[in-house]
């Protein structure tokens, strides 16, 4: 086997082949809602530049793309990739980035006449943004079980789960045929612009991702008195929006006192909402995001105690109403050390970072070790028509991108030879 030393600089992405694809997907349109009709057209375009570097390109049962390329070697596939669905008046590069890499990739082997000891794999999961149906389904399907109920549920046209599911290519009533168990990959890569704007203040070309942070959501009610504006006297008020505004700072105030990575509200509902009645009830969302469970914990924590004081102040009742939390979830400490020497080997600065953001990879680490490459957001704007990402990053973060695949193929195999 040649070594990953031996390899360098010779097994180069290209850079037009890379952007030129990018920029074929951004023009079905900037709005690619999964199971959508620009969906399955973006879909399509991929499973033909992915049979073009001879990939041998399946869709499971839960509506993943998956090209499958042999290695030298019946082991777990090195898997990558990430998603082409969208929000609604999207940005060209959110997960298409990531799709478009690892196909170039495959290119570069294949132009390269070299091939990895492991099987290599480029997934395209189905559904990651979930402005229908919830997020991250079609990495949810390979990790387990998929809810009968949650097949059952309709979109705004009145069509279910099973039948979008139908729609490209999936076979709801199969399920479990899609389901993997941990092991079956030896690795997980996912190239994503940050989505934010660090990397570019730094001026630094590669972030390292540790981790993808747990969010929580928190439902707060706020009941006062509704009240004529005019009549009551401010003594006597019981006002739910002015409780919420102190409550509203508080939350964000335990966010800059470090107490938790971010912390946001971002939703609030005001009743009766008239100009000239003193709101009698406020519902609002509290958002809570960090790479520690306990510090997201703790600042919640640390929240209630402002409640209960704001509360008397105010002579309001307030009750929190928490959802199930997404826990974090670290990058595999060997998957960042292989990016770390990719980057040293191309002498391309680094820095190591959290994800704010969900990505497929999380539901990933459950199969097995996890690893995400950022590349900049300009201004770190994502999911706009502002979005950009320079062709130079693009091709950068793919470089990065191929040669941890590289060094990984190596490391995991030597790993494996060394096992009793």
């Amino acid at each position: 086997m040649a070594s990953v030393r031996s390899l360098a600089g010779r097994i180069n992405i290209d850079s037009t082949s890379l952007n030129q694809n990018i920029q074929s997907l951004a023009a079905i349109g900037s709005t690619r809602l999964a199971y959508s009709e620009e969906d399955r057209r973006a879909r399509t375009v991929v499973v033909d530049l992915m049979r073009d570097v001879d990939l041998a390109v399946f869709i499971d049962a839960a509506g993943n793309i998956i090209g499958r390329r042999p290695g030298q070697q019946q082991l777990a596939p090195i898997a990558f990739g990430s998603h082409v669905d969208t929000v609604r008046d999207a940005g060209r590069y959110d997960g298409i980035l990531g799709v478009m890499a690892a196909i170039e990739c495959v290119r570069a082997l294949r132009d390269a006449d070299h091939t990895t000891v492991h099987p290599l794999e480029v997934i395209v999961f189905a559904n990651e943004e979930g402005q229908r149906f919830g997020a991250l389904c079609g990495s949810r399907a390979l990790v387990g079980p998929m809810d009968e109920a949650a097949l059952r549920q309709k979109d705004e046209s009145g069509r279910s789960f099973a039948d979008a599911i139908r729609a490209v290519g999936g076979d709801p009533a199969q399920l479990s045929a899609s389901i993997r168990k941990p092991g079956d990959i030896a690795a997980f890569l996912e190239l994503h612009i940050e989505q934010g704007a660090t990397l570019e203040s730094a001026q630094i070309p590669i972030g390292i991702v540790e981790g993808i942070s747990g969010i929580t959501h928190t439902h707060v009610l706020i009941t006062g008195a509704a009240a004529h504006s005019g009549t009551t006297a401010m003594e006597t008020r019981k006002d739910a929006l002015a409780a919420a505004a102190q409550l509203v700072i508080s939350v964000e105030q335990a966010a800059r006192e470090r107490r938790c990575r971010v912390a946001t509200v971002g939703q609030l509902t005001v009743a009766p909402n008239a100009v000239n009645v003193i709101p009698g009830n406020v519902t609002l969302t509290i958002e809570l995001r960090d790479l520690d469970a306990e510090k997201i914990s703790t600042a919640l924590g640390h929240v209630r105690q402002q409640a209960e004081a704001i509360a008397s102040r105010y002579r309001v009742r307030i009750e929190f109403t928490e959802h199930e939390p997404i826990q974090p979830v670290p990058c595999s400490p060997a998957v960042q050390n292989a990016i770390r020497q990719a980057c040293i080997g191309l002498g391309v600065e680094f820095q190591s970072m959290p994800s704010g953001a969900g990505h497929d990879a999380q539901i990933m680490a459950k199969l097995g070790p996890m690893g995400m490459i950022f590349v900049p957001s300009k201004e770190g704007i994502s999911h706009s028509p502002h979005e950009f990402t320079s062709p130079e990053d693009c091709a950068l973060g793919t470089q990065v991108l191929l040669d941890t695949i590289l060094r990984l193929d190596e490391t995991l195999w030597s790993g494996t030879r060394s096992e009793p």
